[in-house]
């Protein structure tokens, strides 16, 4: 049985995932009643207001939690977990470090998700041990490609790919907020601004996933003169490559001290 910890968006998001692939053997500790009837509802699945519940009946258990509630959910469920339990902690900063100075068992998998699984469009990075076999591995792994694709990484790049793909599709919408606010400035009515947007937005990305590159795309669309190029040219006056890196670099550093625990 695979067991969650935390029912809310992104616990959603894989369930509803596993659930379109056949995966139903699921249990979810919330501790929001209401919460807990919707999502039994919603996709015929077992709930609990109990984690270490949780913890105790499945093999497979996700943290799917937030950061700062972590230490006291490791307290409360530590001593039931054992050594042939995998627990994977989707808890942005949270090191397996960390993890495994609190738990009994070896096998924790460290993982970024990322919005877009809500949509089964997500990117996932996973950070593990060497104590896994391929087929424990893939397990996870299944879980995780329900919603989208998956990396294996180092757990050393984990603080960046939270910064980059974990609070990238906040950076992406507010860009999209700021560029729907243009149009309605220019004259456009708010609806349809929204709707150039956003399918500017889509095509542009289904555009970069041929492989065409960001460079090359963005010369294609620039001529020498022209109003992309008037609009670059502001862009790079008012430092947007700058202002991007350091949002960036202010998520990955936020990462950082979540992930700092004694």
């Amino acid at each position: 049985m695979i067991g969650f910890i935390g029912g809310g968006n992104m616990a959603e998001a894989l369930i509803k995932g596993m659930s379109a692939k056949g995966m139903r053997d699921i249990l979810v500790s919330e501790p929001r009643e209401e919460r807990r009837r919707y999502l039994e509802q919603a996709y015929r699945i077992k709930t609990t207001p109990s984690n270490k519940e949780v913890a105790s009946l499945c093999n497979i258990i996700i943290l799917a939690i937030k950061p700062q509630s972590m230490s006291t959910v490791i307290d409360e469920i530590a001593k039931v977990i054992t050594e042939e339990k995998t627990v994977v902690s989707i808890a942005a900063g949270i090191a397996l470090s960390y993890l495994t100075s609190k738990l009994k068992t070896p096998r924790i998998i460290r993982v970024m998700p990322n919005t877009p699984a809500l949509i089964q469009e997500a990117i996932s990075v996973m950070s593990l041990c060497e104590c896994f076999s391929d087929k424990d591995i893939n397990t996870v792994r299944e879980i995780l490609m329900s919603v989208g694709n998956v990396l294996v990484m180092p757990e050393k790049y984990m603080d960046a790919v939270t910064a980059l793909s974990g609070s990238g599709p906040a950076f992406i919408a507010l860009f999209v907020e700021a560029m729907i606010e243009a149009g309605v400035r220019m004259g456009l009515n708010k609806d349809n601004a929204t709707e150039l947007a956003v399918q500017t937005l889509i095509g542009t990305a289904r555009l970069l996933e041929t492989g065409m590159s960001p460079e090359r795309l963005r010369e294609m669309v620039t001529s020498p003169g022209g109003t992309t190029a008037a609009g670059l040219k502001t862009f790079e006056e008012r430092g947007l490559t700058n202002t991007v890196v350091a949002a960036l670099q202010a998520a990955q550093k936020r990462a950082e001290e979540l992930g700092r625990r004694e």
